[in-house]
């Protein structure tokens, strides 16, 4: 599992840098779906079991929005906060270091993951949570394990279209952390990956 799990953070880390270099926001977009979707259906630590990944099509995406994409100031005039989240690896610290703004969306925490290397992690529950999306809420971020849009001088590249669902979306054996109060708001979100029909991948 090792060696295979070094190879899954390998193939995301070079599928988002292939999205930074794209020629435009939408065509990497068109890439990262691509890209998940031939990990989440081949690879053998997709968090898909290997009954699901027989039978796997694709994760359903709602159409690309570039109203949705944001390069946003981080506002660090924040009151310092931190989070300790169990997960099936002993559990993870988060420190709050600052929000950003979404348009209509609204404010989000920015959270930066303790423990060896650390990173920014950005998860967001909107209003879908529950009946379109997971109810736990989807990732924008987490650059521990290479989701990065990128962004300069204070500045981060969140894009709504590229919100995912973690792990434990797909195999409840995985331990997932979700999103803290502050980065919960009632507005539907309709972009990024959806639920299947059936409302559930197991």
């Amino acid at each position: 599992m090792t060696l295979t799990l070094l190879d899954w953070r390998r193939r995301v880390a070079t599928l988002y840098a292939d999205v930074r270099a794209a020629e435009d926001p939408e065509s990497g977009w068109a890439l990262w779906r691509t890209g998940r979707d031939a990990l989440l259906g081949s690879h053998p630590d997709s968090p898909l079991d290997a009954a699901a990944r027989s039978g796997f099509t694709g994760v359903p995406m709602a159409p690309y929005d570039p109203a949705l994409r944001f390069d946003a100031p981080v506002d660090t005039d924040v009151e310092p906060l931190q989070l300790g989240v169990p997960t099936g690896e002993g559990g993870l610290v988060l420190h709050r270091i600052g929000r950003v703004t979404l348009g209509d969306v609204g404010r989000l925490d920015v959270w930066w993951t303790g423990g060896y290397g650390g990173g920014v992690f950005l998860p967001l529950r909107d209003g879908s949570a529950g009946t379109t999306t997971y109810g736990g809420g989807r990732y924008l971020l987490d650059t521990v394990k290479s989701a990065d849009l990128g962004g300069t001088g204070g500045r981060l590249v969140v894009d709504l279209n590229f919100a995912y669902h973690p792990s434990c979306t797909y195999d409840p054996q995985w331990t997932c952390p979700l999103a803290p109060e502050g980065n919960r708001v009632p507005t539907v979100v309709t972009a990024g990956e959806q639920l299947p029909a059936s409302g559930s991948w197991y």
